[in-house]
């Protein structure tokens, strides 16, 4: 066994959902394309070690993301399962229809906090974006769909420099007025740290965006992730984001590394006494796996030790 010992802590979540992105968030920044039949053998496995919820894709144009350009087939592909959910990624009302030709019922649309990277990422403004994404909430709760927002630059961003908190809880307000039944703060350029991360929280909770409608998606590029993550459990957030094996970044972002790996936060979770469903060994297979097809290894500290090693305390 390679799990921690475990010392539970008091005014923390006593379950955790593990939101897995890096079918999605992962694998679009490769240089290049997985086929894609691996990408159902690496989301399957996620499921067998007990994700609950991968975002699988996103249906975005192949010109912008060619890497996945196989949405309607991957998406066909997956195995129904009770309890296991997979949300993709929809950019506009056109990618909202092709998710809904394949069954599709979660989605997630995506915003920026800053002006600069709407314009990179987006190629509009702030304002522009979030009217954009009106369009498509409300279509998609028109169909009975869960809707989740992406907030990017929560933290930081790479051209501005700091981002204040009221200009973050302007964008996510707006998600929330708009339908979105939950909405992921992106530390993109990772540099959040935890006295940031709670002043974040406290913006928002003053505005009547509490922890139970939230979720977190830290980048590890200064190595403050997973603290970040545990100041937002200590307030109250029980959905975090990450990637097997660190799989991501974000190819509009310079400096911006790998999403936290799922693997290490899990061992933080274990060891505080924190449910999340998901086997450790399982996941490790699976981290191994996807590595191994993309010819390099784990980007999780747990995966870099050598399995040998791997021993109970």
């Amino acid at each position: 066994m390679n799990l921690p010992q475990r010392f539970p802590h008091s005014g923390l979540p006593s379950s955790v959902t593990v939101y897995e992105v890096g079918a999605r968030d992962g694998l679009q920044n490769e240089k290049t394309t997985v086929p894609t039949e691996v990408k159902a053998e690496f989301i399957e496995r996620l499921a067998d070690a007990g994700a609950t919820r991968i975002e699988a894709t996103s249906f975005v144009h192949p010109k912008w993301v060619p890497q996945l350009a196989d949405a309607e087939v991957l998406y066909r592909l997956l195995e129904a399962r009770p309890g296991v959910h997979y949300p993709v990624l929809v950019p506009n009302p056109r990618g909202l229809d092709r998710a809904l030709a394949c069954g599709v019922r979660e989605i997630a649309v995506f915003a920026s906090a800053t002006e600069t990277f709407a314009q990179r990422n987006l190629n509009t403004t702030v304002a522009g974006a979030l009217a954009d994404i009106a369009a498509v909430v409300r279509a998609a709760v028109e169909q009975g769909l869960w809707v989740r927002g992406y907030v990017s630059m929560c933290f930081g961003d790479p051209w501005e420099g700091p981002v204040a908190p009221d200009a973050v809880a302007d964008v996510v307000q707006q998600l929330a007025a708009f339908g979105c039944d939950q909405i992921s703060l992106g530390d993109t350029i990772g540099t959040g740290t935890p006295g940031h991360v709670r002043t974040l929280l406290d913006v928002l909770a003053a505005r009547g965006i509490g922890p139970e409608r939230l979720a977190v998606h830290f980048h590890d590029t200064y190595g403050q992730a997973l603290a970040n993550i545990h100041a937002c459990l200590e307030m109250g957030v029980a959905v975090v984001d990450s990637s097997t094996s660190g799989l991501g970044g974000c190819p509009y972002a310079k400096g911006a590394t790998g999403n936290v790996a799922t693997e290490d936060v899990l061992f933080m979770l274990t060891g505080m006494g924190i449910a999340t469903g998901v086997d450790m060994d399982k996941l490790l297979a699976a981290g191994s796996f996807i590595s191994g097809v993309l010819n390099r290894r784990p980007e999780s500290k747990l995966g870099r030790i050598p399995e040998g090693s791997r021993r109970a305390p």
